[in-house]
């Protein structure tokens, strides 16, 4: 088996100190040895191939230069986009990403934060699921680094990055009762997150600022565990009404994908027997035979953003609780039925 090249043995290649060596290899002391040893250093190591010490190199440090990330459905195409941009940011600082799926459990999502705690990760971006809080205040209180995203808590005074879920919801369906639709349902989850809220939220009040007198059966929420069935439960009495609905929109690309398959088999057109807008954008979405009108979040720009401040939290040099709210846009196809 062969030896495992140390610092001493690039110092007698070159013909200099193992503490030259040590500088010309630490990032942020390059300048104690001359530019033309360091570059030579260099060159032998890479000759070498020379790999530090990485358990040594982060007890010296007091850092690992990982980064944990729990999103809460890696099956969820924005969560899973969501992952590949954090990634890609924390890589260009250094940083490697180690990341796991709560799958919107809070038992999960404590022990991911366990395991990424006992890793010594140097902070932590997280996608917080249901009932939550407690392992928020957690973090406050043990002095972690960490960075909420899509999600958060308002009653929690905590650093996030998160779109206005209100406004993308409103301008959703006040879009749809611009097109004429003056039945306009909505499909959700059941849940108290916050982001969910401010979704149903938003609907309600366009319909009520668009003149629209909202039935209590054209809102229909439904839970995470049986989706397909509770889709198309939730559609069916939608459809069932006396008040049939003309419109509906959509808080989830999941949900728009389960109920899209529904509408379909009961041979109904889009947009002409029923307007749709969903919330985000999927691949599958590029196969439907209309294309469809969504709300686009800035996927990239949540995902660098929070990275930049956890980042910027890690090295004190935020200067307390940052909180973003990014703009959605609403991307006008032809199943709303104005195009």
């Amino acid at each position: 088996m062969r030896n495992k090249v140390s610092l001493k043995d690039i110092a007698q290649k070159v013909g200099v100190s193992t503490a030259a060596v040590s500088y010309a290899l630490s990032t942020g002391k390059e300048g104690k040895v001359s530019e033309e040893v360091a570059n030579r250093i260099k060159a032998a190591a890479k000759e070498l191939n020379y790999q530090p010490n990485q358990i040594a190199k982060s007890l010296k440090m007091g850092r690992t230069n990982t980064l944990g990330l729990i999103i809460a459905d890696v099956s969820n195409p924005f969560f899973a986009t969501i992952a590949r941009v954090v990634e890609d940011e924390a890589n260009k600082h250094g940083y490697t990403v180690i990341f796991g799926s709560s799958d919107e459990c809070p038992e999960r999502a404590w022990d991911l934060i366990n395991v990424l705690l006992n890793r010594q990760v140097d902070g932590l971006i997280i996608v917080p699921s249901e009932a939550s809080e407690e392992q928020i205040l957690y973090l406050k209180d043990q002095k972690v680094p960490f960075v909420l995203i899509d999600r958060y808590f308002p009653e929690i005074s905590s650093s996030f990055v998160a779109i206005n879920n209100y406004k993308a919801a409103y301008d959703a369906v006040m879009h749809l009762a611009k097109a004429g639709r003056k039945r306009i349902g909505m499909l959700a989850y059941k849940t108290s997150l916050f982001h969910m809220q401010e979704r149903k939220r938003g609907y309600q009040e366009a319909l009520r600022d668009s003149g629209l007198s909202p039935d209590e059966n054209w809102l229909k929420e439904v839970r995470h565990g049986d989706i397909k069935n509770e889709v198309k439960t939730a559609v069916e009495e939608m459809l069932a009404s006396d008040d049939a609905i003309d419109a509906l929109f959509f808080a989830t690309n999941t949900l728009a994908i389960n109920g899209l398959k529904y509408i379909d088999s009961l041979k109904l057109k889009v947009p002409d027997d029923l307007a749709i807008v969903s919330f985000d954008e999927g691949e599958a979405f590029d196969f439907y035979y209309c294309p469809l009108t969504f709300v686009r979040q800035p996927v990239v720009e949540l995902g660098n953003k929070s990275v930049q401040l956890l980042l910027a939290q890690m090295s004190g040099s935020d200067g307390g609780i940052s909180q973003v709210h990014l703009d959605p846009e609403l991307v006008i196809r032809k199943s709303s039925g104005l195009v």
